[in-house]
Formats: C-alpha cells, sequence, structure tokens
C-alpha cells in the first residue's frame, strides 16, 4: 500500500464519484496499457459500486478495455494538472510512448495490472458489464467496482474532507482548452437531512 493510501468500502466508493472530476481511465492488456483523461464519467448505482464512462471507438485505451473486460477511474488532482493534461493531449496511436512523456508516474496494486496514477485522490477498478447495444451505439461502457482506494488526507471513512487538505490534492474539474478548475470550499447545510454514517 502507498503512503496516504488506503482501501475503500465498495459500498461507499459511489462516493469517490459523487465530486464530479475529470477522471483518467486506465486499462491494460497482453502487456499494453494506456492512460486518458475522461469527463464523462458517472457513478450509476450504490451496492455494488457501478459506474459509467464514454470511451470514443478512436481512443487507443477503448480495445484494451474490451479485450481485458477491466477499466480504472482515477481522480487526479492540482498537483498532477500538467501530467493529467499532457495524457489527454495526444493519441497513443499518434505518440506511442505518450505515457512515459508524459510525466506521470505509475503502480499497480496487487492482483490487478492496470497502471495507476501517483498522486490521484482516489483509484477504482471497474469489471466491464457487458452491454454491447451501449458500447457500440453511445460508446458507453458500464462497470462495476471491484477495488477502490483513496488518499486519506481527502477522502477517509466514507467522506471528502478537501477542507482540510493541502490545495494540490483538490480534484480537478475540466472545462475546455486547458482550462481546470479545482474543487472549492464546502458549504454544510445541517437539520435538514437524516445524518449519513
Amino acid at each position: 500500500m502507498r503512503p496516504f493510501m488506503a482501501e475503500v468500502d465498495i459500498n461507499k466508493a459511489y462516493r469517490l464519484l459523487n465530486v464530479g472530476g475529470t477522471t483518467l481511465v486506465s486499462a491494460s492488456f497482453d502487456g499494453v496499457s494506456d492512460i486518458m483523461p475522461a469527463t464523462w464519467a458517472c457513478a450509476l448505482d450504490l451496492a455494488p459500486t457501478k459506474a459509467t464512462v464514454v470511451i470514443d471507438s478512436s481512443h487507443f485505451t477503448r480495445p484494451l478495455m474490451e479485450k481485458s473486460g477491466y477499466f480504472s477511474l482515477q481522480l487526479p488532482t492540482a498537483a498532477i494538472v500538467k501530467e493529467t493534461m499532457r495524457l489527454g493531449a495526444v493519441s497513443k496511436f499518434d505518440m506511442p510512448d505518450k505515457v512515459e512523456k508524459s510525466g506521470a508516474k505509475l503502480f499497480t496494486m496487487p492482483g490487478y495490472d492496470i497502471p495507476l496514477v501517483e498522486g490521484c485522490a482516489a483509484w477504482m477498478i471497474f469489471k466491464i458489464l457487458s452491454e454491447p447495444h451501449n458500447q457500440n451505439q453511445y460508446d458507453l461502457f458500464i462497470g462495476e467496482c471491484v477495488a477502490a482506494w483513496s488518499d486519506t488526507r481527502v477522502f477517509s471513512n466514507g467522506h471528502w474532507h478537501f477542507e482540510t487538505a493541502p490545495a494540490e490534492l483538490r480534484t480537478l474539474h475540466y472545462v475546455a482548452g486547458g482550462h481546470f478548475y479545482t474543487i472549492g470550499e464546502p458549504l454544510v447545510i445541517e437539520g435538514i437531512l437524516p445524518e449519513e454514517d
């Protein structure tokens, strides 16, 4: 396990995607891997956690997902915004060593060969739930979370707490043309909803 990294309860893993941040999608098959940013990722179900991600057929990552049956979603932070942009600026079809040239530092977790990027706030691995019509017609993949981890400085005990973490650990929210926002300050409304655990 990496410093500040802890396993997340699968039944709370959907909360990792509730912030709506930019994600890094990675996949690996037969010794070939790729990583790309994607903003069209969304939590779909609570228990077990499921998510959707839209990956166009023109992306190098997509056939790796389809052949392996797995993908990861990771939440990059302000600390790795340049690496995130470099991973999305060019296709591995055009630059086979784009991942190496991006400056991203990679690691894997025991039992999984999918590359994960250091400096993220969260990492999730999904098994693809095959839906050929959605995948072919809409480029939409549905995955069931099989493992999840978070940086405990920003997510622990099932909750985000960016307000107590360093600014470089805030998640990225992409607009266009290299323009990002980082997640803002909390606004907590009390006394209306029942307390969550």
